[in-house]
């Protein structure tokens, strides 16, 4: 069975990176969620403006929609995806059995000076403190804190998913 991995929390937290290095490892696919957004949500973002829920409304139904098409095609995929609130999880359909959802954890604190070593195409730092306010913590799927390397972080979700799914995961 194809499943999903939601690569979920604030920017900064390291879902682009750790999402291409388990693609790598997994040899799954890897979707980024941010070429997904409208150009109406890329300007906001781009000012420093948050987004509200009815601007990621259509976001999210284009990558649930996206999901979908590709488990139906029995792909398993991994997809970096912020996710912050629980209803924009049930809206992508996480049910943490086919579509399992993965909180990279991290402080503020630890979160912030990793925004000045890295370059984005639009997101505003600015945008910190507003998405750390939005965010709820889930309260299943996995766990990962990100104070471990990328490398450490993929090994641990993968040790983690394998427990979960209790099959392997192509290593």
């Amino acid at each position: 069975m194809a499943i999903a991995i939601i690569l979920m929390g604030p920017m900064g937290c390291g879902k682009t990176t750790v999402g291409k290095i388990l693609s790598e490892t997994t040899g799954w696919e890897f979707i980024e969620g941010d070429d997904f957004h409208p150009e109406e949500n890329v300007k906001k973002m781009a000012a420093g403006t948050p987004l509200n829920d009815e601007d990621r409304k259509p976001w999210l139904l284009a990558l649930h929609d996206n999901l979908n098409e590709r488990l139906s095609n029995n792909q398993t995929c991994i997809l970096a995806c912020s996710a912050l609130k629980q209803a924009y999880r049930d809206l992508l359909g996480v049910d943490q059995k086919q579509i399992i959802s993965v909180y990279l954890h991290g402080t503020h604190a630890l979160i912030k000076p990793r925004l000045g070593l890295r370059k984005h195409r639009y997101m505003n730092d600015s945008l910190l403190d507003s998405q750390i306010a939005t965010l709820e913590p889930p309260v299943d799927g996995l766990r990962i804190d990100i104070d471990l390397s990328p490398h450490e972080i993929v090994t641990e979700i993968v040790k983690q998913l394998e427990k979960v799914t209790r099959e392997p995961t192509a290593l």
